[in-house]
């Protein structure tokens, strides 16, 4: 058995078939559970190459098992892939992908290049099996053979066009393999071509460019562990040790190996550097999962990952945490000593601690609690370089408020969240640069533009405050965080200071279920949705029912309330939900709804306006001084 690392391409570079056993198991790779993580792996490093960082550690996409065939002279060699099977398909179908949307893009001659790493050239004995450099188990030979040999995005579509039976409201599942190639290929087209609102990477290069610059990527960042047995070797054994279940090393372990294995080469003292500086980052604390995108971590594994990141102003995945952690450490050589390295650690460490639990008296608080209710855990990078800098209080307070500005503002808009982690590091990368003051962070933020990453004006703010259904497209933990602030800041200096506990619930002032006690303004019931569909468009009723229900989702006519209160008044009429607000709850945002005699569509605009009065001044804009 022979093990070598070896670039993603070289593996389809000779004039060869790798073929997947008949007895394994068809194509069962998904977007949600590997595709897009593939694809997370790919995009990284084209992104490296396209800003000129080449000198980072190659990526390992994993290990594939192939056995020797006996194939006669006039045939073209052939291997049989022992384990490995389902990355290297979808390996290829990537590649299909890759090279139909060069010869869209005209790059026609990279196009060419490409086919020479999905299709065999030359003589063949067996020319409708030979020609595919890999060969799937019988069953998806056939989608197999439409997505590497139609040429197109086009022409497969045009094969597999989408089908739905008849009362179906989704379309039927294409192939799992031509659904692998359209996802990819739209990743591609979104990576090279931007979006409406936001520019690709490395935009003011030729587009030409860029592609050659991703196909030298694809050439020399990403490699494979192949593993050829030899004569000796049994194929099952091997196969099921690869695949046995182990418990394996965390991140946060090979790193503390890997740092205190230094030390000993350097006559420090493991004992009382683990002492000193470790010993905290193994109580349960950091063992606790939790929740990191679509995983969970332990908080050891996080702090890593948003240290790491803070420090070299760069994504890092967690699968990828100790390669680059040791080439940082191995080749920028940040530490005299390791016990400067363990230091800092355990510094950044006490740091990630406040952000993640964070005490109610802590200056922090207000900013990591927003960001726990929207989920943005992409700023932790640049909340450690703000507290390694020493930030002082009255600077934070002014930083709270722009960043809380900056996302709620986004949030409200409806705008994306994806491109937050480049937002943050930037940001990081500018203020190590320049400084770490509170103009800065506005003046980065301020110049950023786009759907993706700019941020909303006040008169952008406006329209989404009056006009989005914000309760639909907002989480009910963000909309309940906007109330809160909202209705601290209306009490004044003489009213007396409330703190709610338990938990709070959104609450429709207008109800959503409404047609029953809530009469239109001309006193007639609102429609039903039967009677929308078949009704008149400019029926007034049908007019009148349309614009109340596009209200009863907007700031306007919501509210918070305890769940207690909130069943209680419910559906009920104005006159008694009015009441019972007012006797039931001291919070001012409900107090003030005492000089409402009636609540209507009108009502519910002129409210809009007043709080968003006071949104202007919690969460100001990007010109404000």
């Amino acid at each position: 058995m022979k093990a070598n690392a070896v670039p993603l391409l070289a593996i389809f570079e000779k004039k060869m078939r790798l073929e997947v056993p008949l007895f394994q198991r068809q194509y069962v790779w998904s977007q949600d559970d590997q595709w897009v993580f593939l694809w997370e792996d790919i995009c990284r490093k084209f992104t490296e190459y396209l800003e000129g960082r080449k000198d980072a550690p190659v990526h390992f996409l994993g290990a594939m098992v192939l056995d020797q065939k006996q194939t006669p002279t006039t045939h073209v060699e052939k291997r049989q892939v022992i384990d490995g099977q389902q990355r290297l398909t979808t390996l290829q179908i990537f590649l299909a992908a890759f090279r139909d949307l060069c010869r869209e893009s005209t790059c026609e001659e990279l196009a060419k290049e490409c086919d020479s790493f999905t299709l065999n050239k030359g003589m063949m004995a067996e020319p409708d099996a030979d020609r595919f450099k890999v060969w799937p188990t019988l069953l998806d030979r056939q989608q197999f053979k439409d997505v590497i040999g139609a040429g197109s995005r086009a022409a497969l579509e045009e094969k597999h066009p989408r089908q739905r039976r008849k009362y179906q409201r989704h379309d039927d599942p294409r192939p799992r393999m031509v659904e692998a190639y359209l996802y990819f290929h739209d990743q591609l087209r979104e990576f090279f071509f931007g979006t409406e609102g936001e520019p690709p990477i490395a935009a003011d290069q030729p587009l030409a460019v860029r592609v050659e610059e991703c196909f030298q990527a694809l050439k020399n960042a990403l490699q494979v562990v192949v593993i050829d047995l030899e004569g000796g070797d049994d194929a099952q054994v091997i196969f099921e040790t690869l695949n046995a279940r182990g418990e394996p090393l965390l991140p946060a372990d090979l790193l503390r190996n890997f740092i205190f294995l230094r030390a000993a080469r350097q006559g420090e003292s493991q004992e009382v550097l683990y002492e000193e500086y470790w010993r905290r980052f193994d109580d349960d604390f950091w063992r606790q999962e939790v929740k990191q995108g679509r995983l969970l971590r332990p908080r050891s594994d996080l702090f890593m990952q948003h240290f790491l990141a803070s420090r070299r102003t760069a994504d890092i995945p967690i699968t990828h945490l100790f390669v680059e952690y040791k080439f940082w450490i191995e080749r920028k050589r940040p530490y005299a000593t390791v016990r400067e390295e363990l230091a800092t650690l355990a510094r950044q460490g006490d740091d990630f601690r406040r952000i993640i639990d964070p005490k109610k008296d802590d200056i922090l608080f207000p900013l990591t609690s927003f960001l726990d209710a929207f989920d943005i855990r992409t700023a932790y990078p640049l909340l450690l370089h703000l507290l390694d800098a020493r930030t002082t209080d009255m600077h934070w307070r002014q930083l709270t408020v722009l960043l809380e500005s900056y996302l709620l503002r986004r949030a409200v808009c409806g705008l994306n969240t994806k491109n937050y982690n480049r937002v943050f590091l930037t940001l990081t990368r500018g203020l190590r640069r320049d400084g770490t003051t509170p103009e800065n962070v506005r003046k980065h933020l301020a110049e950023l533009s786009g759907e993706s990453t700019g941020w909303p004006s006040d008169e952008e703010f406006r329209a989404a405050w009056q006009e989005r259904a914000t309760y639909q497209t907002l989480a009910q933990p963000r909309v309940v965080h906007i109330f809160r602030r909202l209705s601290d800041a209306l009490l004044s200096n003489k009213s007396e200071r409330i703190s709610v506990e338990g938990p709070l619930t959104i609450e429709h002032i207008l109800p959503q279920s409404w047609i029953e006690h809530w009469p239109l303004a001309d006193g007639t019931a609102g429609m039903t949705s039967d009677e929308l569909v078949s009704s008149d468009a400019t029926d007034p009723r049908a007019v009148a029912t349309r614009r109340r229900s596009a209200a009863i989702h907007t700031l306007g006519n919501l509210t918070i309330l305890t769940q207690a209160l909130n069943s209680t008044v419910s559906n009920s009429a104005w006159k008694v939900k009015k009441s019972e607000l007012l006797v039931s709850s001291l919070l001012p945002i409900n107090q003030q709804l005492h000089t409402f005699a009636t609540w209507d569509e009108s009502s519910i605009e002129v409210r809009g306006r007043a709080l968003f009065d006071v949104a202007l001044k919690l969460w100001p804009g990007p010109t404000a001084a």
